[in-house]
C-alpha cells in the first residue's frame, strides 16, 4: 500500500496514539447496502468502532467511503442493513435526530455561506438552536440572552481551540482553504458530539496545517471523542490511528493496526491491483 508524500511523513515517527484503549463499541455498522440503480454503493458493510479511539478509515477509490458516512449520518437512507450509534439503532432518522445523539459528520468539501462571518458560522451550528425568533418566544427577556450568551461563549471556545479566533470577524471566503478545513471541524464541535465522522480532513491544506489539524484530532481523542477518518494520505493515517479499517468494493475488508494492514496482501491487491510479488529466497 503505497504512502502518498506529505507533511504526515513528518509524524510518522512519533505515533499519536491515546494512552487507554477503551473496547466498547460507539459506533456499529451491520451489514449496510445502499443500491444506485443497479450499482452497488455499498455491499453489506459490516464493522465497529471503539469508543475513545481514532480509527482511520481507508480504501481505493469506490470503496464506498464516503457513501457509508452518509448512510451513518442519515444523508442517505441504506437500502438494507443496520446501524447503531452507542446501543441504539439510528438507522434511517434524519440528519438533525441523528446529530441530537451526539453523532456528527464534516465534509470533505467545506461548506459555508458566503455573507456570513466564521464566528455567525459557529453560532449557526450551535447545538439547541431553534432560532433567534423562537427562542425569544420560548424563553422572553433575560432567559432568552442568557440563550444567547451561553451560545456565544461556545462559540468563542470553539474559535480559540481550533486558533480560528483571529479570523473569527473575517468572513468565509476571506479565509483560507485550511482554516476553511478546521472552520468544518468547529462546525462538528459546536454540536457538542460525542462522535465525528471526519471525510478527508486535510485535502487541499498546506503541509503546516495539516500538521495543526492533526494535532487537533490527538487532541479530541485525549478528551475522549471518538472519531472515525477518512483520509488518503498513509502518513497521516499511520501517525493518527489506534486502529485502521479497510473497505474494497464497498465491502469490509481487512483491520488492524496500520502496520498489519500495509503488510496485509488482500489490502495491498486492492490499492494496487495486483499481487505483492514473492520474496526472494
Amino acid at each position: 500500500m503505497p504512502e502518498s508524500p506529505g507533511s504526515g511523513a513528518t509524524m510518522a515517527g512519533s505515533k499519536m496514539t491515546a494512552t487507554t484503549m477503551p473496547v466498547a463499541q460507539m459506533l456499529e455498522i451491520d451489514a449496510l447496502a445502499r443500491r444506485f440503480g443497479g450499482l452497488a454503493a455499498l455491499d453489506g458493510a459490516s464493522f465497529a468502532v471503539a469508543r475513545g479511539r481514532i480509527t482511520g478509515l481507508i480504501g481505493p477509490n469506490g470503496a464506498g467511503k464516503t457513501t457509508l458516512f452518509n448512510c451513518v449520518s442519515g444523508m442517505l437512507s441504506p437500502s438494507a442493513g443496520r446501524v447503531r450509534f452507542d446501543g441504539e439503532d439510528v438507522t434511517g432518522l434524519a440528519p438533525e435526530r441523528i446529530v441530537a445523539r451526539g453523532l456528527v459528520r464534516t465534509f470533505q468539501v467545506a461548506r459555508g455561506f458566503a455573507r456570513m462571518t466564521v464566528f455567525e458560522h459557529l453560532l449557526l451550528y450551535g447545538q439547541h438552536q431553534p432560532g433567534e425568533r423562537l427562542v425569544r418566544a420560548l424563553w422572553p427577556g433575560r432567559a432568552a440572552r442568557e440563550h444567547e450568551h451561553a451560545l456565544a461563549e461556545r462559540a468563542w471556545q470553539v474559535a480559540r481551540r481550533l486558533k480560528l479566533d483571529g479570523v473569527a470577524d473575517r468572513l468565509v471566503t476571506q479565509v483560507s482553504g485550511g482554516q476553511k478545513k478546521l472552520l468544518e471541524i468547529g462546525r462538528a464541535l459546536m454540536a457538542e458530539p460525542r462522535m465525528i465522522l471526519l471525510d478527508e480532513p486535510m485535502a487541499g491544506v498546506n503541509p503546516s496545517l495539516r500538521l495543526e489539524i492533526a494535532e487537533h484530532l490527538a487532541r479530541l481523542r485525549a478528551d475522549g471523542m471518538t472519531l472515525l477518518l477518512i483520509e488518503h494520505d498513509m502518513a497521516l493515517i499511520r501517525a493518527l490511528s489506534d486502529e485502521v479499517i479497510v473497505m474494497a468494493q464497498g465491502r469490509f475488508l481487512a483491520r488492524g493496526a496500520f502496520a498489519e494492514i500495509a503488510a496485509d496482501p488482500q489490502v495491498q491487491l486492492a490499492y494496487l491491483g495486483r499481487a505483492p510479488a514473492p520474496e526472494a529466497h
